[in-house]
């Protein structure tokens, strides 16, 4: 639940722009309108919540509140990316929704092991996006309680 009722940011970890904006444009049709931002792989994940490189300034770039990480990208992986938050105790509280291609058992075991909160599967159609981000939306947006620590608070 958004308790303060501030702006909420959500950020996608993707290397692929198409599936930011399907994303995107599904928030948008069930009506969850939020700042939605892109970084396209690990290593600008770090950069945004670290507030490195591009993303010193912490006001244009705010904390988000969830993370939706692919897990094949160049430079550094989902995986890698997941497995590097988990290590922060200022981090740790992120919710990480693995949103991937991979239906691997594997892919899945190891990623609640390394702490993701929720895995899902990309879907095929749109409508089938539209759905799962009304899901999504729902749970993390309006049902569950966040902490609203930032690692500004430490």
């Amino acid at each position: 639940m958004n308790p303060l009722n501030r702006a909420i940011t959500i950020l996608m970890v993707d290397d692929d722009p198409d599936d930011y904006y399907l994303v995107k444009d599904a928030l948008a049709e069930n009506g969850m309108i939020h700042d939605f931002r892109l970084v396209s792989d690990g290593v600008e994940l770090m950069d945004y919540l670290f507030h490195r490189g591009k993303y010193t300034d912490s006001e244009s770039f705010p904390f988000p509140w969830l993370i939706l990480l692919d897990l094949n990208m160049p430079r550094k992986s989902g995986r890698e990316a997941l497995r590097e938050i988990k290590t922060y105790s200022a981090l740790r509280h992120i919710p990480i929704v693995v949103f991937t291609t991979s239906r691997e058992a594997e892919d899945i075991a190891a990623c609640y092991q390394m702490g993701a909160s929720s895995f899902i599967t990309k879907p095929n159609t749109y409508d089938s996006f539209v759905q799962t981000m009304k899901t999504l939306g729902k749970y993390w947006l309006n049902v569950a309680v966040l902490p609203t620590q930032t690692p500004s608070d430490q």
